[in-house]
């Protein structure tokens, strides 16, 4: 799996994290992968269901780090 681009949101909340992560996947191709990297536990839970809510594909979330998360998601729409 290449990621094709790395999203760093540290310091931002919700909404926040998911309009810029869905910002970023708009200008992406179907098929190119976004790593989102998450320090607000409650994006954590949100970017991946909103992310699926519109019809992206949810590969991965994985904790890094005591409070440090990633999210890989590849744009399907």
């Amino acid at each position: 799996m290449e990621i094709t681009r790395e999203l760093d949101l540290k310091g931002e909340v919700c909404p926040f994290t998911f309009v810029k992560s869905k910002l970023i996947l708009e200008q992406m191709n179907k098929g190119e992968i976004l790593k989102i990297i998450l320090d607000y536990k409650p994006s954590v839970d949100n970017v991946p269901k909103s992310m699926k809510e519109e019809g992206q594909e949810v590969i991965a979330v994985n904790q890094l780090d005591n409070n440090l998360w990633e999210v890989i998601v590849r744009k399907v729409k």
